[in-house]
């Protein structure tokens, strides 16, 4: 299935991450959920954040940024992962947080498609773009003062704790 110009860019380069980009984009055609499991750490690592903090820490991001790079939400948006440049996960040190880096696996939705599960909040623009780091990290704090702050005045907002 063909999508738009931009989406077939993000979709040859995500599948630029796969040990074969062939079979990737077979695995996308084939399966009916229009998921593929790709590599992280060659082109790309993910830094995953519970539902609550991750959107939180999203909304920051885009008060800061015309357009973050890629942000995936799985299944109910219960976790938000943040594509950031390769090494990013060996260097991790905040906690809460979950790192996928060289050695793991991503579920992957199609690019400008619906699926039943893991979607694209901010699709890859098939340029390269990543999340900077440091920012996310930025976002991440303000967004976890914000939480604290409305627990501590007895609004929680969210339902779950920031860092499910």
């Amino acid at each position: 299935m063909k999508g738009t110009a931009g989406d077939d860019s993000a979709v040859e380069w995500l599948a630029a991450a796969a040990p074969d980009p062939r079979a990737c984009l077979r695995e996308w055609e084939s399966n009916p959920l229009g998921v593929a499991l790709l590599p992280a750490g060659r082109l790309w690592d993910v830094l995953i954040v519970g539902g609550g903090l991750g959107h939180a820490a999203f909304d920051v991001l885009t008060r800061c940024l015309d357009r973050p790079g890629p942000v995936l939400a799985d299944f109910g948006d219960a976790r938000l992962g943040f594509f950031v440049p390769p090494g990013t996960a060996a260097r991790w040190l905040g906690t809460g947080i979950r790192c996928a880096g060289h050695g793991t696996w991503i579920v992957v939705p199609y690019p400008g498609r619906v699926t039943g599960g893991t979607r694209w909040i901010v699709p890859p623009d098939g340029r390269g773009t990543l999340n900077d780091p440091a920012l996310v990290e930025l976002a991440l704090h303000d967004a976890a003062g914000r939480i604290a702050g409305r627990t501590e005045n007895g609004d929680s907002g969210r339902t779950e704790t920031p860092y499910e």
